[in-house]
């Protein structure tokens, strides 16, 4: 499994661990640019399936809906070599 942090910057998705940061304008092509740039790092392998964790970084939401929202924009994602 790989776990990256997940923000928005106002007009884009970031996903970004230590090994990689991917950004794009919707989710769809989060999930995509991610699986790009795991194939061309050597982590996802033709033929592979790997899953993705993405945890949103709640201090970039305002304090008054964090304990309401903990996991609400935490994902998911298996992606295909």
């Amino acid at each position: 499994m790989v776990e990256l942090t997940l923000t928005h910057d106002g007009g884009r998705w970031v996903a970004m661990n230590e090994l990689l940061a991917a950004a794009a304008p919707t989710l769809e092509e989060l999930d995509s640019e991610v699986g790009r740039l795991l194939k061309r790092s050597g982590l996802l392998k033709t033929g592979e399936k790997l899953r993705v964790f993405m945890a949103f970084d709640n201090s970039t939401i305002p304090q008054w809906i964090r304990q309401y929202a903990q996991h609400y924009f935490n994902r998911v994602v298996d992606i295909s070599g």
